[in-house]
């Protein structure tokens, strides 16, 4: 009978192997498509394939078979002549390149955060291992497998023992919910590996049943006292806000990925000069409403205007009319009858609440409001949270012109730039509109300007707390009551709200992306509507047929911007930024960003072949 050691290190030969010979081989492509987007699709479909079959981050054969695949489509998308493509094949060429260097890059960060953890959960590889081998159907020996888990009991215990006792060992908090989280997908693993045979392999549970049920209850004990120990959770309490911050050189990395030709140091202070406007306009509609200075009465005054419950649906379905109504009375843009009517509406539940504290949105409006198993203060910070003048602004923004709208597009245009999903355009779009329609004078009175006012200085701490809780500049307690002083949140809703950006599964520059996105845009318009190169709706509908993309890319389609393989993105879309040294520039050669020069200026004007029109074309 093999050791466990044995058996683990065979069981890993046979998935190096195998992804060896799988890898060797190309996968053919659509010949009807155009070329970029034929390997844009294989790809999509291919790597998409090859996570389901290893769905575990923290494999290195998962690892070592992606990045094959990642090198090999590299190696083809080379091999395309650039020159003869057309603007749109050109943009899908950049965006296909840029995707294939993030998802190397990606691989990269995955390793090196499991390894700051991995002395901790060393017993992981053993689960991996058995779950690995089951994935690839291999002959199951269920002796063999029962010492296996029997020893895994006894290192899960051992190294909880060497955590409690060893304060050199200890982890920190962020790196103690690191390892707990990581516990919890071995279990499951574990879990799924045993499911497979039980009940269809004779011998399987006479073995294993009882050391498989040890482990799975070390891991759950390992898990917890973890959490417990070194992060302070507490039973029967909401746990604590605790994030994993990235640090700048990853944040760069992001940036460059977005195709945003900034600096976190600059962005901070874009967001910084915005919330300094929206103060001064948070004043002035508290004086009007008789509260003077102090806008935090004013605020007060705002939030007690919410409906009974039971009526924000009705609520909703008003205000969604309206703005529908709005945009097409001034031929904003194109929305198809069938997005109008399509739109659904769901309760949010209270658990969700503790995540999600205002709506959500797509062709499903998910609404927040009170449910009666909540607490009564609980209730009350609901209701004033998403009251009549804050709902008027989200509505829109979740609905029409907003997700809903935008994700109707999307699956109907350039479906395959999907792959390059960004939120600098998902969120970036719905915030845009909540400035243009400020500009618009969709408000109707003093309330609805602070309640418009909320959600857009809301996007500029957000820029403030989620690039200065990354950098290590604030942590999330700090952010929680900075979303309390500055912008007049709810407790309860700020902590909900940090909670869901610093570790609710969002990209690192998610919560950054809808300010800077809708900046982006604005500056756009200025560019084309404002010039008089496009109408609204022209504008407004090619944007949407672009597919949710990088701005600076959208930018370069609907001015013909002319375009090489080496492309990189310039675009200072900031201009009060630029009368003035950026942040982050000077000391770090990292920080540098690029300036344009004459020839890139000229490249970035209207072209004699600046696209004016857009026909409906895929």
């Amino acid at each position: 009978m093999r050791s466990p050691v044995s058996l683990c290190a065979w069981t890993f030969f046979l998935g190096w192997f195998g992804c060896f010979m799988v890898a060797s081989k190309a996968q053919e492509v659509d010949p009807s498509l155009p070329p970029v987007r034929a390997l844009i699709e294989a790809y999509q479909e291919d790597a998409s394939a090859l996570r389901r079959f290893h769905p575990w981050r923290m494999s290195m054969a998962r690892h070592q078979r992606m990045g094959t695949l990642i090198e090999q489509f590299a190696h083809r998308l080379n091999d395309i002549g650039f020159a003869p493509l057309s603007q749109e094949e050109r943009i899908d060429y950049l965006l296909f390149q840029n995707q294939l260097k993030f998802d190397e890059r990606r691989l990269t960060q995955e390793r090196q955060r499991h390894a700051e953890i991995q002395p901790w959960i060393r017993f992981g590889d053993g689960i991996l291992a058995l779950a690995e081998a089951r994935q690839r159907v291999e002959p199951i020996d269920p002796e063999s497998a029962a010492v296996v888990l029997h020893a895994l009991a006894g290192e899960i215990r051992s190294t909880l023992d060497e955590l409690e006792q060893e304060a050199s060992s200890k982890p920190t908090a962020i790196l103690a919910v690191r390892i707990a989280d990581w516990t919890e997908v071995y279990r499951r693993a574990l879990e799924d590996w045993f499911a497979f045979y039980e009940g269809y392999h004779p011998a399987f549970s006479w073995w294993t049943q009882a050391p498989q049920e040890q482990v799975i209850q070390e891991l759950k004990t390992f898990a917890s006292e973890v959490r417990k120990q070194f992060a302070g959770y507490q039973e029967g309490e909401d746990p604590p806000v605790i994030g994993d911050p990235i640090g700048r050189q990853a944040l760069m990395e992001a940036l460059e990925y977005e195709m945003v030709a900034y600096t976190p140091e600059a962005l901070l202070e874009i967001a910084r000069m915005e919330f300094d406007w929206c103060r001064k306009e948070r004043l002035r509609a508290s004086r009007e409403l008789g509260f003077g200075e102090d806008w935090r009465a004013a605020y007060d005054h705002v939030k007690s205007k919410y409906v009974p419950p039971g009526e924000q649906p009705q609520l909703i379905k008003t205000l969604a009319q309206e703005a529908i109504d709005f945009l097409e009375d001034r031929s904003l843009l194109t929305i198809p009858p069938l997005a109008k009517e399509v739109w659904r509406m769901q309760m949010m539940s209270a658990e969700r609440q503790k995540v999600n504290p205002y709506f959500t949105g797509g062709e499903v409006i998910s609404v927040s409001y009170p449910t009666e198993e909540m607490a009564h203060e609980d209730k009350l910070m609901s209701m004033r949270g998403n009251n009549v003048h804050f709902a008027r602004a989200t509505v829109h923004h979740e609905l029409i012109p907003g997700h809903h709208l935008q994700l109707f597009m999307a699956d109907r245009y350039r479906t395959h730039r999907q792959l390059f999903r960004t939120p600098f355009l998902v969120e970036g779009w719905a915030l845009y509109w909540e400035m243009l329609l400020w500009d618009l004078d969709f408000q109707r009175s003093a309330e609805d300007r602070l309640g418009m006012l909320f959600w857009r200085s809301h996007r500029c701490a957000r820029i403030l707390f989620s690039l200065g809780f990354h950098l290590g500049e604030m942590s999330a307690e700090e952010a929680i009551a900075f979303l309390v002083k500055e912008v007049g949140h709810e407790p309860r809703n700020a902590r909900a709200e940090v909670r869901r950006s610093v570790q609710g599964g969002y990209v690192p520059l998610y919560q950054a992306a809808y300010m800077l996105g809708g900046l982006q845009l604005r500056a756009l318009r200025e560019e084309l509507v404002d010039t008089g190169h496009m109408s609204d709706r022209t504008f407004h509908d090619a944007i949407l047929k672009e597919n949710a993309i990088p701005i600076d890319l959208i930018r370069a389609s609907l001015m013909s911007t002319d375009l090489k393989p080496d492309y990189k993105p310039r675009w200072r879309f900031y201009r009060a930024l630029e009368e003035q040294e950026e942040p982050g520039k000077s000391g770090d050669p990292q920080a540098q960003v690029p300036q344009a020069t004459p020839q890139d200026r000229d490249g970035l004007r209207l072209s004699d072949r600046f696209r004016g029109k857009v026909i409906d074309t895929t």
